[in-house]
């Protein structure tokens, strides 16, 4: 795995922000995709998303507080990540608790293309973490709990 500076852009998001990876190497947070819009200029964090390079698995975050779409249950923050093969599945990491892996999902939509966390990178929003590798997805809440995904193989800790 390339070894590749992380860049913390304090300056353009409101929140503890990290990418790194080859992709990131020479280039700032702000490239491909992840920028917060909108109220970021004011200091309001927005949901975000990303995709793996598979378009297989597609997340969300959700800023505690929520969106003017969607408000977590707990009140956020939270992770969620849809895996369309071989079956659909949705995880979701909220503010406090083990990860649940939704089986039934009603509102099945993944993934698009935007945003894509390249393989060997990192995407960090606090309190959450997830790695993208050619074997899966991980990610996990700064306590330790949280989800693999994979076609093969899905986990949720």
């Amino acid at each position: 795995m390339p070894v590749a500076k992380t860049s913390t852009r304090a300056s353009i998001f409101t929140a503890p922000f990290t990418c790194s990876g080859a992709m990131y190497a020479t280039l700032p947070c702000a490239a491909p995709g992840f920028p917060l819009t909108g109220g970021a200029a004011i200091g309001l964090v927005k949901s975000t998303s990303f995709v793996t390079p598979s378009n297989n698995i597609g997340c969300i975050y959700t800023p505690a507080g929520g969106s003017t779409v969607y408000v977590p249950p707990d009140g956020g923050p939270e992770l969620s990540c849809d895996r369309v093969q071989p079956s659909y599945r949705r995880f979701v990491l909220g503010a406090a608790g083990k990860a649940k892996m939704i089986t039934n999902v009603g509102d099945a939509g993944c993934c698009g293309s935007e945003n894509p966390l390249p393989y060997g990178s990192t995407w960090h929003l606090e309190p959450f973490t997830c790695s993208s590798a050619t074997k899966g997805l991980t990610c996990t809440r700064d306590d330790g709990h949280g989800f693999f995904i994979s076609k093969a193989k899905t986990k949720v800790y």
